[in-house]
C-alpha cells in the first residue's frame, strides 16, 4: 500500500481544467488523464466509492501525482493524449503501434535534390510530404516519380563521383544529372512538377510531360514521344481510379471494429484528393466492458497527437464527448474539422470497407494469439513446467568470422511478438567467434540492467544452443541472483533441419518433433531473434564499410571532412593531395594536413 496521502493532495489543487499523472513506487507512469475541474476529479479516486477492481489496483499504486494547468478543456484533452502517446501508461487504452511513420523527403540542400523514403525526425533540411499510411504507399509514389520524371535516388557521395551513368539511366527512371545528361534548370523543373504530383495537382506533370512528348515528336524521335504518350495514359489511369469524386481533398476514414474483448481500428487516408492507402492499429489495455466512443476517442487523441488532422473524418461510431473532440482538432488544425459518423452513398462504401478490413484484420490477430497461447501450454506440458509461461526472451548471437559481432533479444508474449521490447546489443571485448563469450555478455548486460531498475523478468529464457550454451547462461543468472530463471536450449538436430531440435531444460531433454505445436511456436521465436540479430549485424557492417576514413582522423570534424570533400571533389581526390594541397583549404592547418596525410596513406586508392 502506498503511503501517498492523495486526499491532502487533491485539496491542493485548481478547480481549473488540466492534465494529471500518476506514478508507482519506482517512478513509472500508470495513468494520464484530464479534467474540467482537476480538484474534483483527482479527489474523486480517493473518495470511499468503490471504482472497480481495476482503478482500486491502480490507486493502490500510486506513489505521486503531478499535474498541468491548461486554459481550456479542449486544450487539456490534446496534452493528456501527448503524455499518454510519450509515456505509454499502463491504465490507459494506448495505441499500439511501434512503427514511425514513413515520408517522402526532397534533399533542398543539393542543386540537383534527392527524393527518397525517409523515416525519422524532420530536422533536416528539405522538404517532407506525409506521412503516409504503410510504406508501400510511399514506394508507389515514390516509383511514379522516378518513372515518370527521372530524379536522382543516389546518395551524394555517389553522385559526386560518378563517371558515367548507372543502371537506373539505363532503364529511363533517371535522367543521370550526376554527369550532365539534363541541365540544371530542366531538372528543376522535374522537381517542382514532383512537388506538384505529390500535392495531388498532376495537371502539372502531365503538362509537362506532353510538352516532352510534342518536342520529341518534332524531333523525329517517335520511340521517345510514344513513351511520354503512354506514361500520361498510365498517370491518368491512376488518377482517375484515386481521385475523391465528392469534393473532399483531405480526409481520414476510420472504421472500429470490438470482440472478444480487443479492438482493431482500420484508417483509410485520402490527401489532395488521392487515396495514399490504409493501416490496421490494434489499441491495448482497454478496460473491461469497454465502449466504441471510448475507444474511438482514445484512438484520436492518440493518432493525432503526432499528426495534423485532415479537414473531414468519417468515422464508424461517435467518439465520447464528441464536440470537445471538434475543438480539439480543430485547434490541432487551427481550422475547422468536419467529423462525422452518419453517411451515405461513396462514403458510407468507404467507410463499410474500412469496417470489413478491421473485422478482417482483428480475427487474425485472435487466431494467432490463440495459436500462440495454445503452443504456449503444449509447451509448458513438455517441459513439466509448474505454470503457463506469459512471457519468452530468445536470444541469438549473430557475425561474419568472428567480425562486428551482435546479439538479439526478442520478446514473445500470448499476443505474439512484442516488437517494441527487442533488444539489439553491439558485442565489444570478446574473442572473434567466441558465442560463447558473446552470448554471456548480453544476458549480464541484460538482466544485469532488469535487476537494477526492477523491470519485468521473463517466465522462460530461450537460447539458440545447446548444454554449452545453457550451462554459460545459468552462470550469469547465478551471479545476478537470478537461478530460479528457467532456461531452456534449444540444440540442433541431425543436419540442422527445422523440427528435429533437442529442448534442453534443467537436466530434461526432450524432442518434440516437426509437427508437435511447441515446436512450432520455438522455431518461430528462435527464427525472429535470428532474422533480428542478422539485421542488426548488416546495418552495423554497412555502417563500417560506409563511413569515411576522414571521421577517424582526430581534428577534421564535419565542417572540415566537407570542405575537403567539395575542394577535392570526393574522397578519391583528398587521398591523393600533398600536404600543401590540404592546406590551401580554409581550416586545414599545415600540422594538419601532415596528419591526415598520415593517416590516409594505409588507405586504399580507388584505381
Amino acid at each position: 500500500m502506498s503511503d501517498f496521502d492523495g486526499r491532502a493532495f487533491a485539496r491542493s489543487l485548481s478547480t481549473g481544467p488540466g492534465v494529471y499523472l500518476m506514478r508507482d513506487g519506482r517512478g513509472q507512469v500508470l495513468y494520464v488523464g484530464k479534467a474540467r475541474n482537476l480538484k474534483r476529479r483527482v479527489g474523486s479516486y480517493f473518495d470511499r466509492r468503490d471504482k472497480g477492481a481495476r482503478i482500486n489496483l491502480m490507486v493502490r499504486k500510486i506513489a505521486s501525482m503531478e499535474v498541468s494547468l491548461t486554459r481550456t478543456e479542449a486544450e487539456a484533452l490534446l496534452l493528456e493524449n501527448e503524455w499518454i502517446k510519450s509515456h505509454r501508461p499502463r491504465f490507459n487504452i494506448n495505441l499500439r503501434d511501434d512503427k514511425s511513420y514513413p515520408w517522402i523527403r526532397l534533399d533542398t540542400s543539393h542543386e540537383y535534390p534527392r527524393i527518397g523514403f525517409y523515416r525519422g525526425s524532420r530536422k533536416h533540411p528539405g522538404q517532407y510530404f506525409g506521412p503516409f499510411s504503410s510504406a508501400g504507399a510511399v514506394r508507389e509514389s515514390l516509383n511514379q516519380i522516378y518513372r515518370l520524371l527521372g530524379l536522382r535516388q543516389c546518395r551524394d557521395s555517389v553522385f559526386a563521383n560518378r563517371t558515367r551513368p548507372c543502371l537506373q539511366y539505363q532503364i529511363n527512371r533517371c535522367t543521370a544529372p550526376c554527369v550532365g545528361y539534363v541541365s540544371r534548370d530542366d531538372y528543376a523543373r522535374d522537381v517542382k512538377a514532383a512537388v506538384q504530383f505529390l500535392k495531388g495537382r498532376d495537371e502539372a506533370v502531365i503538362e509537362l510531360l506532353g510538352e516532352r512528348m510534342e518536342r520529341a515528336s518534332a524531333a523525329l524521335e517517335f520511340e521517345k514521344a510514344a513513351l511520354l504518350r503512354d506514361q500520361i495514359h498510365s498517370l491518368q489511369r491512376v488518377r482517375s481510379s484515386q481521385y475523391v469524386a465528392d469534393g473532399a481533398e483531405d480526409l481520414d476514414v476510420i472504421g472500429l471494429h470490438l470482440a472478444s474483448g480487443q479492438a482493431a481500428v482500420q484508417v483509410v487516408s485520402f490527401r489532395h484528393g488521392r487515396n495514399v492507402g490504409g493501416r490496421s492499429f490494434f489499441p491495448g489495455n482497454l478496460p473491461e466492458a469497454a465502449e466504441e466512443g471510448e475507444i474511438m476517442a482514445a484512438f484520436l487523441g492518440q493518432y493525432y497527437a503526432e499528426r495534423i488532422p485532415p479537414s473531414a473524418l468519417i468515422l464508424s461510431s461517435a467518439p465520447d464527448q464528441a464536440s470537445l473532440w471538434k475543438q480539439a482538432l480543430a485547434s490541432r488544425r487551427e481550422g475547422k474539422v468536419h467529423m462525422v459518423w452518419r453517411v451515405k452513398g461513396q462514403r458510407a462504401k468507404w467507410l463499410q470497407m474500412a469496417q470489413a478490413n478491421a473485422e478482417d484484420a482483428l480475427r487474425r490477430r485472435l487466431a494467432e494469439r490463440d495459436q500462440v497461447g495454445r503452443g504456449l501450454d503444449e509447451l509448458a506440458a513438455l517441459l513439466k513446467l509448474e505454470h503457463t509461461p506469459e512471457r519468452l526472451e530468445c536470444f541469438d548471437i549473430s557475425h561474419i568470422s568472428g567480425t562486428e559481432t551482435v546479439g538479439s533479444c526478442v520478446v514473445f508474449s500470448a499476443e505474439g511478438a512484442q516488437k517494441a521490447q527487442y533488444r539489439q546489443y553491439n558485442i565489444e571485448g570478446v574473442a572473434p567467434g567466441d558465442d560463447y563469450a558473446a552470448m554471456e555478455q548480453v544476458l549480464r548486460r541484460r538482466y544485469k540492467r532488469i535487476v537494477e531498475e526492477g523491470a519485468e523478468l521473463p517466465d522462460l529464457l530461450v537460447i539458440d544452443g545447446g548444454k554449452g550454451q545453457v550451462g554459460r547462461a545459468e552462470t550469469v543468472l547465478e551471479e545476478l541472483g537470478l537461478d530460479a530463471l528457467p532456461i531452456l536450449g534449444i540444440a540442433k538436430g541431425p543436419a540442422r533441419r527445422a523440427g528435429h531440435e533437442t529442448f534442453v531444460l534443467r537436466g530434461l531433454e526432450v524432442k518434440p518433433g516437426p509437427h508437435h505445436r511447441a515446436s512450432h511456436l520455438v522455431q518461430q521465436i528462435r527464427d525472429e531473434a535470428h532474422r533480428f540479430a542478422i539485421q542488426a549485424h548488416r546495418k552495423r557492417r554497412q555502417k563500417r564499410t560506409q563511413a569515411s576514413p576522414l571521421e577517424q582522423i582526430a581534428g577534421v570534424g564535419p565542417q572540415r571532412r566537407q570542405r575537403l570533400l567539395k575542394h577535392f571533389g570526393g574522397l578519391k581526390g583528398v587521398l591523393k593531395a600533398s600536404p600543401e594541397e590540404l592546406a590551401r583549404v580554409p581550416g586545414i592547418s599545415a600540422a594538419l594536413a601532415e596528419r591526415i596525410v598520415e593517416q590516409l596513406r594505409d588507405v586504399p586508392r580507388p584505381g
